[in-house]
């Protein structure tokens, strides 16, 4: 995405916002699920897109080598190694990436389709891409309906259906190995936040499609090329089957 020049990046409002009652409780059940995702992957280089600290202690404790975060700006806030780039251009190699994060990116970037193209570019074949992202099919989506175009982090973001979202995926070459709906507290501040959490574990089991937060890990799909066997056809024939075929014969000689 590109940020103006004295224009707040969302990442940094983002972050602000985790700061929160109920930020803090919704970066707790995010980044437990993403450190889940990001555990069952291996490789040497896994790319965070968007400045969030919130799942740093998820990607020190993955599998994969080196972590790398991508921001628009060099803020020198992140202990790993830190690159610049836009999402929609990533600064990588093609086929060069093992796994890429994207906590909320599709939300706050207007080309959530060229954001994916671009993270199928860079991944290895059968690399993975773990989303992060607000269910617009959930009381969360619904409050941010009524908040109108005015509205505060996170309602001022791009809430989208999980379904949209496989759609853009499948689009761009890639398969959803799991996916997981979370944060069914209501959408609202206020300090007894942590007395939701019955409702998180009865959201799970009895309605799990309207949880606030989706979390999706698909893998690129690598297009197999099978050879096709060259087809050898005998001379057509001429003659109807019922004509006498010429044979040819050594002659015997007579008499």
């Amino acid at each position: 995405m590109t940020v103006s020049k004295g224009q707040a990046s969302p990442y940094t409002k983002l972050q602000d916002w985790y700061g929160s009652p109920l930020g803090r409780k919704v970066a707790r059940i995010e980044a437990e699920c993403v450190q889940t995702l990001l555990n069952q992957i291996f490789g040497y280089y896994l790319v965070q897109i968007g400045q969030v600290d919130v799942f740093r202690d998820a990607l020190a404790s993955s599998r994969i080598r080196h972590q790398v975060m991508l921001s628009s700006d060099l803020s020198g806030r992140h202990e790993g190694l830190e690159t610049v780039g836009q999402d929609t251009a990533l600064p990588f190699a093609s086929d060069s990436i093992d796994a890429i994060l994207l906590p909320h990116t599709l939300d706050f970037t207007p080309s959530p389709r060229q954001v994916l193209g671009e993270v199928e570019r860079v991944l290895i074949p059968e690399g993975r891409v773990v989303i992060v992202g607000f269910n617009a099919m959930s009381a969360w989506g619904l409050r941010k309906l009524l908040s109108g175009t005015a509205a505060r982090m996170p309602w001022c973001g791009r809430f989208s259906t999980l379904s949209q979202v496989n759609d853009w995926l499948a689009v761009a070459g890639f398969t959803v190995e799991v996916h997981e709906y979370l944060v069914f507290c209501p959408p609202f501040q206020h300090r007894q936040v942590a007395r939701w959490t019955p409702v998180e574990t009865l959201g799970r089991r009895f309605w799990p499609l309207l949880g606030g937060v989706y979390v999706v890990r698909a893998i690129k799909r690598v297009s197999t090329l099978t050879p096709l066997k060259t087809s050898w056809n005998p001379r057509p024939v001429l003659l109807p089957p019922t004509a006498i075929r010429p044979t040819t014969t050594r002659g015997t000689g007579h008499a």
